[in-house]
């Protein structure tokens, strides 16, 4: 007979036994994320968003960063008023993951921190509000 340890070690195994590699992606909800127009990013010394906050920041348009002692990194989205659309924890991201989601969010990516924004983008990420009729069903 095989005894085995009480299940939460077992999880508490499985748990550190699992690759680093393993974090999941985030996947933006966008039904949550409609009025989406900013956002800044808060994060501590962590090297993978630390080069993405030194490198990658100042070509994105409509992206600051804010640096708050001790917090987490996160990825705070913004509505047109400043109201808070979500929090998205980037310390298990890599600096490409980062980058891939915030281009994915719509984000405008200049080709040099100093260049001009084309006036399509000037509001980008915002999206034009979803049009919906009172009378969709008739």
């Amino acid at each position: 007979m095989i005894l085995l340890p009480p299940l939460p070690l077992l999880l508490l195994l499985a748990a550190l036994a699992a690759p680093a590699t393993a974090a999941t992606t985030y996947r933006p909800d966008w039904n949550r994320l409609r009025g989406l127009t900013r956002a800044r990013v808060e994060l501590n010394r962590l090297k993978e968003v630390k080069a993405f906050v030194t490198q990658d920041i100042p070509f994105y348009h409509n992206l600051v960063m804010k640096h708050l002692p001790g917090a987490d990194p996160e990825l705070v989205l913004l509505g047109r008023r400043y109201e808070e659309l979500e929090r998205i924890p980037l310390s298990e991201m890599t600096r490409e993951e980062i980058n891939a989601l915030v281009q994915e969010l719509g984000f405008y990516r200049k080709a040099a921190p100093d260049a001009q924004v084309p006036p399509e983008y000037v509001w980008a990420p915002a999206r034009p509000p979803v049009e919906t009729s009172d009378h969709a069903d008739l």
